[in-house]
């Protein structure tokens, strides 16, 4: 694998003008039934994008050549369980590994919709969802919208880190960068695996120590970000330099979901909707989390009075450390994760957590891209979110466990909060636009 991936890399790099099918094709075979279990194309993809990202492309061309083929794909995989139903078990390499397909059809019928939202993540079950969904046949529309929705977030999560890897080794960084960015990430790995170890092990245990986690880290970040400015100043210079009028346009409809009006709105929609519901527990930690993160970012943003970045030119407010945004949008997404979790396995409970994060983090990078906060200024969001979603969680659960929303609840959330985002997103854009420029 080692010297077969060092010989492809090796091409790509005197040949740059193939990178952009390479993605293409690596980004379908990754997400095309059987093949994309064979093939490690997360590895491929990582390499292929690191080079990508030393100018070959654009951000906004790999990501959207990655979500053109892992869209197509998704279609080759849904045809052929929409064409040979039952019958594909008989293909050689499935009657040696009816795993491959057995587990993917377990989920599928368990999870439905969510299944193909949550699998699109999970290595093995990628591929193979959307052959099931054809087996089962899943009427198109819906397969249709469902995988535009999770291939957009595939495409960021699995294509993004390695393009902003190669735009770092490109440019020439502060004296410092790279120790300070080891120094982050490693911090940010041990949090992750410490806290998934914890989740696996005991649901309370893993909630607590996410809070306690999220809360050490966050006072690291507000009194060390004097020392690590070269991370921030490096990495606002690799987002500005590739900035782009197309990414911009998209930018700026991502980041007014994090706004503090839509948030506001958003938030006590959902919780007027789980009232309505009769659901008082679950209202009660949707309305703790959101409220509390809200009145301790202003706190600590008051108190800390960091400057932010000299990129735009007309400044939004004084201070940047957290980032309202980020925080407001890591907790809006970490409620819904929360309670899409309820009573379901540990694997099934962190995957809803991950998926959750996509979108907060969306909000929280458009936040860096336009120039209106500084990288640990979201960092510092995120974990405050995590922070105050922990504590909350740990609280409410003190005596029973929060349990499921009955599905009829989802059904009236899920299409109330997404047209009220997508309203918000879309209105007054021209506006928005100019706001933002640099």
């Amino acid at each position: 694998m080692g010297a077969w991936l060092d010989s492809l890399t090796g091409w790509l790099t005197t040949h740059p003008q193939w990178l952009g099918l390479a993605i293409f094709v690596v980004a379908c075979i990754e997400c095309l039934a059987i093949a994309g279990i064979i093939v490690p194309g997360t590895v491929l993809l990582f390499a292929i994008a690191v080079l990508a990202g030393s100018g070959a492309l654009s951000l906004g061309e790999t990501l959207l050549l990655g979500y053109a083929g892992g869209l197509l794909g998704d279609a080759i995989s849904y045809t052929l369980g929409r064409h040979f139903h039952q019958n594909i078990r008989r293909l050689p390499l499935l009657r040696t590994h009816p795993q491959w397909i057995g587990s993917a059809e377990t989920y599928f019928q368990r999870y439905g919709i969510a299944s193909l939202l949550v699998g699109r993540f999970i290595g093995p079950l990628r591929p193979m969802l959307p052959m099931v969904a054809g087996m089962f046949d899943m009427p198109l529309p819906r397969f249709i919208m469902v995988s535009l929705i999770a291939g957009a977030g595939w495409s960021i999560a699995y294509l993004l880190p390695g393009w902003a890897t190669g735009a770092a080794m490109r440019l020439p960084l502060p004296d410092g960068f790279w120790p300070q960015a080891g120094i982050v990430a490693g911090g940010l790995a041990v949090l992750i695996a410490l806290s998934i170890n914890g989740s696996l092990r005991s649901q309370r245990r893993g909630t607590r120590l996410m809070a306690a986690l999220s809360l050490t880290v966050l006072i690291a970040l507000f009194f060390g970000w004097p020392y690590l400015t070269q991370l921030d100043q490096g990495l606002m210079a690799v987002v500005q330099e590739s900035r782009s009028q197309g990414v911009d346009d998209i930018a700026v409809m991502i980041t007014r979901l994090g706004d503090f009006r839509t948030q506001l709105v958003a938030g006590g929609l959902l919780t007027g909707l789980l009232l309505l519901a009769r659901q008082w527990r679950h209202a009660l930690f949707a309305a703790t989390t959101l409220i509390g993160t809200a009145l301790l970012n202003g706190t600590l943003k008051w108190f800390f009075a960091r400057a932010r970045p000299d990129v735009l030119t007309d400044p939004l407010g004084t201070y940047s450390m957290p980032s309202g945004h980020s925080s407001a949008s890591f907790a809006l997404f970490l409620v819904l994760a929360v309670l899409a979790g309820r009573e379901q396995p540990p694997r099934m409970r962190l995957t809803w957590v991950m998926l959750g994060c996509l979108p907060a983090l969306a909000i929280a990078c458009s936040r860096v891209y336009l120039g209106a906060h500084w990288p640990t200024d979201i960092l510092a969001g995120a974990m405050l979110a995590c922070f105050v979603c922990a504590s909350s969680l740990t609280l409410i659960q003190d005596r029973a466990p929060l349990n499921a929303l009955p599905r009829r609840v989802w059904w009236l959330v899920l299409p109330s909060c997404t047209a009220l985002l997508a309203f918000f997103a879309l209105h007054a854009l021209p506006q928005a636009l100019a706001r933002y420029q640099y």
